[in-house]
Parts: structure tokens; C-alpha cells; sequence
């Protein structure tokens, strides 16, 4: 089992043998300890069964994700699908050929579809092709506002004009107010349509965070639209302390998790990034210490083709910064706006 899984699960662990230990003195886990994109219990069985051509298990942790109208796992578990479907298709061709109206087979194709034509060179000609898969997982079943998210970020790709996209926001808004994922794909449109204007960026996330819950993913928008200013090579319009606040709502939602929890990784490898960016150290350590062994591909692969190996350099760098040296405190800033080694993404 563990060489199936090796060979079938899209995640990787650190190398015991090319990496320093992290630590234990700093609370942080192992550098051997490390995961990349690590599946949770009930997907990781299912990508392994669909690694060997069984579909049902997929089927079955979607479906279950419908019926308990669980929008933000079924989200996350059919983006790791759809890519684990790239390369591995034909546990998802045999499931279509026995259920092709199920909705969670439609949504799972939707998907998949979309992440190709995201990748091509002629994006918008592609994406136009998409449509009706992405209707179809719409029809599938009217309560599930992810394929809403996959119409959002079909029309930023095909270059939608506002007024079709509001009415598509609209409609997601109607069936879940406050899935993540849909404010995600909102806010990505927002920031390529007005051309990397991320004041209007971060007001948005801000008003979205403001009529969230305390405990909903929301509340970190304001800290992916400061992620998006960074890699953006920043720019004017956006005081330090606009980009601190983002930040700050974002950790009060990181503590309500408890720590080395599998489910907010993602929230914290954004916020930890953001952070370092502001010169927290501290505070980027605290949500080292608490992603524990959960490193994501995003936002690390846009600075290295080795993203776990980047995680890992970030992490010692914020060791060495907040345990070796006094922490400069909040304001204080890198020269430059930059936080040692980690430069601004070409886009």
C-alpha cells in the first residue's frame, strides 16, 4: 500500500536525506515530517482507488459532499480530482461511461475541462468550447454553487464584461453567500479586469469579510488580495496599513483552528507568505508552527519549481528571523517591501 501510494497520491514529502531538520526547539515539525498538498482521510483513499481505476470511492466522498451540501470540501476535492485526473484518466472516463447524468461526475469533468483550457496558448477560444460542461454541472443539482465558481473563473478567462459577470455572481451568491471559493474567483476577475487596481481589490475583500461570520473562510479574502498585491510587484494605492489589517483578520481566523489542522493549510500558507512580506516575523512563525506538516503548492510554485523545497527555505528563513535576531514589530518592513529571499512573481 505505501508504494501504491506513493505512486498515486499528488503530494509529495521532504527528501530525509537532502533537507536539515527544522528545529523542535522552534515548535515546527520536521522538515521530513513535511507534506505537499496532502489529501485528507476521506479523498487520500479515493485517489488511491482511482489510481487503480476504481471510481466509486470518488463518487461516493462527492456525493456525500452534496447531500450534506458540504460546498467548500466539495470544492477542494474536485480541484485535487480534476488534477489528479490529468494524468490519470481513466478512472474518471470509466465513471462518465456508467453515470454520465451524475452531477458529480459532470462537475468533476467541468473542472478538468476548464484547468485545460486555462493551459493553453488560445485560452478564451477554448474556454468557449466549455460552456456546456459547465451548464450541465450547473443543472446537476441548482442548491451547488461550485460550478458557479467554475463559471466565474470561465468568464475572467474568456474576458466577460461586469454585467454578465454580476449575474453570474448573483446567482452563486444565491445558492451559498458565503462560499469561499466563489469570492476567490470574484476577486480574481475584479483584479484582472481592473488591470491590478488593488485598492478596489482590497475593498471588496474588505466589505465581503465584514458581512462574514467570524469563523468564515471569507475572512481571509482581505489577506489573498494582499497576496495578490505582492505578486502583482505591489504598486501605488495601498497604504502598509490596509495590507496589515488583511493580514490581521486572516490570523484571527487562523486561531480559531486548531493547530497542524489539515483543513485551514491552505488559509495559512497564503497568510504566512503575506506576512513575511510585511516583515512579521513572529507572527509568520506562529503560523509556521501551526500549519505543522501541511505545506501547499500555492502560494510557494511561483517562485520555485520545487514549491515544498521553497516552504521549506521561507520556514528556516522566518526561524532564523524571529528566534535569531529582536523582531522588528509591526511596521517595520524590509528594504525594498521585500522579506529576504522571496521575490515578487513574474506575471
Amino acid at each position: 500500500m505505501v508504494d501504491t501510494m506513493a505512486l498515486t497520491l499528488p503530494f509529495g514529502r521532504a527528501s530525509r536525506t537532502t533537507r536539515k531538520a527544522a528545529h523542535p526547539a522552534a515548535g515546527l515539525a520536521s522538515d521530513a515530517e513535511v507534506l505537499l498538498d496532502a489529501p485528507d482521510d476521506r479523498l487520500g483513499p479515493a485517489l488511491v482507488a482511482a489510481g487503480q481505476g476504481r471510481p466509486e470511492p470518488a463518487a461516493a466522498v462527492l456525493a456525500a459532499t452534496r447531500e450534506n451540501a458540504q460546498w467548500e470540501h466539495r470544492d477542494r476535492y474536485t480541484l485535487h480530482l480534476a488534477s489528479f485526473a490529468r494524468s490519470r484518466p481513466e478512472w474518471l472516463q470509466t465513471w462518465y461511461a456508467a453515470a454520465p447524468h451524475d452531477p458529480d461526475v459532470l462537475l468533476v469533468r467541468a473542472q478538468l475541462a476548464v484547468d485545460h483550457a486555462w493551459r493553453s496558448p488560445a485560452r478564451a477560444e477554448v474556454l468557449r468550447g466549455v460552456s456546456p460542461l459547465i451548464t450541465a454541472a450547473a443543472r446537476g443539482d441548482d442548491r451547488d454553487p461550485v460550478p458557479w465558481r467554475l463559471a466565474l473563473d470561465h468568464a475572467r478567462g474568456s474576458r466577460a464584461g461586469h454585467t454578465y459577470f454580476g449575474e453570474l455572481w448573483e446567482a452563486a451568491l444565491r445558492r451559498a453567500p458565503l462560499h469561499y471559493g466563489c469570492h476567490v474567483a470574484a476577486l480574481r476577475y475584479l483584479r484582472a479586469s481592473w488591470h491590478g487596481s488593488h485598492r478596489e481589490c482590497l475593498d471588496f475583500a474588505d466589505r465581503a469579510a465584514q458581512d462574514a461570520p467570524p469563523d468564515s473562510l471569507v475572512q481571509a479574502l482581505p489577506a489573498r488580495a494582499a497576496l495578490a498585491y505582492y505578486h502583482d510587484g505591489c504598486g501605488p494605492g495601498v497604504p502598509p496599513e490596509r495590507l496589515d489589517a488583511a493580514a490581521d483578520r486572516a490570523v484571527a481566523l487562523s486561531a480559531r483552528f486548531p493547530a497542524a489542522d489539515l483543513w485551514p493549510a491552505a488559509v495559512r500558507n497564503k497568510l504566512t507568505y503575506v506576512l513575511v512580506r510585511l516583515g512579521r516575523w513572529e507572527d509568520a512563525l506562529e503560523q509556521l508552527r501551526l500549519i505543522g506538516p501541511y505545506a501547499t503548492s500555492y502560494p510557494w510554485s511561483r517562485f520555485a519549481e520545487d514549491p515544498l523545497g521553497r516552504f521549506l527555505e521561507v520556514r528556516e528563513e522566518v526561524r532564523l528571523r524571529a528566534g535569531g535576531t529582536p523582531s522588528a514589530g509591526r511596521g517595520a518592513r524590509p528594504a525594498g517591501g521585500r522579506a529576504g529571499r522571496v521575490p515578487p512573481a513574474a506575471h
